[in-house]
């Protein structure tokens, strides 16, 4: 499966996600963002940036939504909810954004 973006064709596997971490750019994000019906606005592209620094500047680190919530409510001063990110995102943002910002699958279960 594969993406067209400005002429170059960027191999996906068959659940969406990015075969090369490095083909990822926001060009990508809007395209993988579209498949799901997810607009890319400041805050979603704020948890796409914590999910790519973390993965990248942190041992490959992939948050669950937990984690996501606390850090979003630091980063915006503001309480956010679970149901907030999951409005962004369609969906599961520990899964979709992480889709969305490029990274592999992440295999974890529950609430770790």
């Amino acid at each position: 499966m594969a993406i067209e973006i400005d002429g170059r064709e960027i191999e996906t596997n068959d659940k969406g996600y990015l075969e090369n971490l490095e083909d990822w750019s926001a060009g990508v994000a809007q395209v993988l963002a579209s498949q799901d019906g997810v607009t890319l606005g400041e805050p979603q592209m704020a948890v796409i940036n914590y999910l790519r620094d973390q993965y990248f500047n942190n041992n490959q680190t992939q948050p669950n939504t937990r984690t996501i919530v606390k850090a979003m409510a630091e980063e915006w001063g503001r309480n956010v909810d679970q149901k907030e990110l999951y409005d962004l995102f369609n969906g599961d943002p520990s899964k979709i954004a992480g889709r969305i910002a490029g990274l592999p699958e992440s295999r974890r279960k529950g609430g770790y």
